[in-house]
């Protein structure tokens, strides 16, 4: 009898990981891809820069619309929510932001950075468990989202700010994305091969 309650229950866990897996993946490549397309495009802030600019955040929401329709009621759901409305909302922001420059770009990012990486850390948060890979790049990721995004505001606020730490944003960003997809598929490899 408990192997009849315990194989849904695997299998449930298993498509989790898998569907998270395949999200986490998908959004650190185009994040990574992101940052290669920017870096060679933001020395004016012109209609390719700030289309892009507003880009970033939209693959944010999206991905947050994705992730939402997989869970189940719930803070983790609600939280989710909130981020890709967070997000809807910061590539509006930033779009307009584009048309006075550098220094309100860098606010809008920042404000958006520290918001959504608190928010990625409460998400995380509700997904420590052993299933789900422990999260400790999302974690990580988003707390540093956090103080960068205060970093990003700061450095608006002074005398030479600059576009360039968006790359590095979106590359560290991505990168941990797909470290935690990588421990996903590490995790679902070897519960399938405890089960054989």
């Amino acid at each position: 009898m408990s192997t009849q309650t315990s194989a849904p229950a695997d299998a449930a866990a298993t498509g989790g990981r898998s569907s998270l897996l395949r999200l986490y993946l998908g959004r650190g490549v185009l994040a990574v891809a992101w940052a290669l397309a920017f870096a060679g495009a933001h020395e004016d802030v012109d209609a390719v820069a700030i289309t892009l600019l507003v880009v970033y955040p939209l693959i944010d929401a999206v991905s947050s619309l994705i992730d939402y329709r997989a869970l189940p009621d719930g803070s983790e759901r609600r939280v989710t929510e909130f981020n890709g409305v967070l997000s809807t909302l910061a590539a509006i922001a930033v779009g307009i932001a584009g048309a006075g420059g550098v220094a309100p770009v860098l606010h809008v990012f920042g404000a958006w950075a520290v918001i959504s990486g608190a928010a990625q850390v409460a998400v995380g948060l509700q997904r420590r468990g052993p299933e789900l890979g422990k999260q400790w790049p999302m974690l990580i990721a988003g707390g540093l989202s956090f103080v960068v995004g205060i970093f990003y505001n700061i450095q608006a606020a002074g005398d030479d700010p600059s576009l360039d730490v968006l790359s590095v944003y979106a590359t560290g960003g991505g990168v941990f994305f797909i470290v935690q997809a990588g421990l996903l598929g590490w995790k679902t490899r070897q519960l399938r091969t405890r089960t054989v």
